[in-house]
């Protein structure tokens, strides 16, 4: 997955001012208790960091 498409993936799911809110302020435990954006500036995959957000949030399977 690429940086864009999970932007694109993000907006779309929770809205364009939610997302980066989501992404910068939330902290998951399976980024190591990261924020999105610090798993994906340390290395993290950008699909991992998604899969991570569909988990905590619920999203359904057919949105991932």
């Amino acid at each position: 997955m690429r940086l864009q498409e999970f932007w694109s993936r993000l907006d779309s799911q929770f809205g364009p001012m939610r997302a980066h809110s989501v992404a910068r302020d939330h902290v998951f435990a399976a980024l190591g208790g990261r924020s999105a954006i610090d798993a994906i500036d340390a290395g993290v995959a950008v699909r991992k960091v998604w899969l991570a957000i569909c988990e905590e949030y619920e999203v359904p399977a057919k949105e991932r």
